[in-house]
């Protein structure tokens, strides 16, 4: 990899964030064979854990102590000294809920992006003790216990009957949401199988790894999409807006703009359908009214 001019090496940020990386997932996997202390995070239904907070201090303070310069937008603790031109974004414990109710699915992720777009990431899984990277314009890579990464070969899938895709959206919104049920529908009733692993990082490794045949976001989180659409891009998965348009990478896009649609090259058109489907039914599912939890004892 070339050192990109004016900027940081981005070998020497990709080794540095592979290492930071793992290890947060040592504290992490260390952290859960104890007791793991949760509370919610505003009124969404999203938690934080004791162990969000340390892996993300331990992440912030490497990245501080190497670039100080440079801008960091964490999940749990904000920004700190940002930067216009390079920041990373880290996403300490993405899979909080999974690890409050014992499921070992949670990963460590964090990007650096330049002006916004995501030049580098990495996504590590403490359980699996592996981790997949990404640099634009280098590839997208595979990290065992060696040091250095090899490429991420996909492997291939014949184009489906009927596609296993995941889902993820954001925290903020509404369980009335039209456009977010709307989508719902169509994918549960046309999709083989949709997944909502409530660890987004997870399904673009899934995604770049060639095990599922796409991903619908709607109105995702921003701290951990640009690491996520890096590593599925520089696989060699394409990435769309919802309405099959250009898609807008970069981190400080307002939420609308954040909607997505990711899949094979060969079969995105036909996802991008499957999507644009949902607006002909919206004006449905909006006179539909959501039960209540409140109305079923719940």
């Amino acid at each position: 990899m070339e050192p990109n001019r004016g900027g940081p090496d981005l070998r020497d940020a990709h080794r540095f964030a592979v290492q930071a990386a793992r290890a947060a997932g040592r504290l992490l996997r260390r952290g859960i064979r104890g007791e793991v202390h949760a509370w919610a995070k505003g009124d969404s239904g999203d938690l934080v854990t004791d162990l969000d907070l340390a892996a993300e201090r331990l992440i912030v303070d490497r990245i501080r102590a190497r670039w100080p310069e440079h801008g960091v937008i964490a999940e749990e603790g904000g920004e700190y000294a940002p930067d216009t031109t390079w920041a990373w974004l880290v996403d300490p414990l993405d899979g909080t809920n999974n690890v409050a109710i014992g499921l070992p699915a949670y990963v460590v992720g964090i990007a650096l992006c330049q002006h916004g777009s995501p030049v580098l990431g990495v996504v590590h899984d403490p359980i699996a003790g592996r981790t997949w990277s990404a640099v634009r314009g280098q590839g997208a890579f595979v990290h065992g216990s060696d040091p250095v990464g090899r490429p991420l070969r996909t492997a291939h899938r014949p184009v489906p009957a009927a596609p296993v895709l995941a889902w993820t959206q954001g925290h903020g919104v509404r369980r009335d949401d039209s456009t977010a049920r709307a989508l719902k529908v169509v994918l549960d009733t046309t999709a083989r199988r949709v997944l909502q692993l409530w660890a987004p990082l997870l399904a673009w490794v899934m995604l770049a790894r060639g095990d599922i045949d796409g991903i619908v976001g709607y109105r995702p989180e921003a701290v951990d999409l640009p690491a996520g659409v890096l590593l599925a891009a520089e696989a060699g998965m394409a990435v769309r807006a919802l309405d099959g348009g250009t898609f807008d990478d970069r981190y400080g896009c307002p939420a609308e703009r954040r909607s997505f649609v990711a899949g094979p090259p060969e079969t995105i058109d036909r996802l991008v359908k499957l999507v644009t489907a949902a607006q002909w039914i919206e004006p449905q599912v909006r006179r539909l009214t959501p039960v209540s939890l409140g109305s079923v004892g719940w």
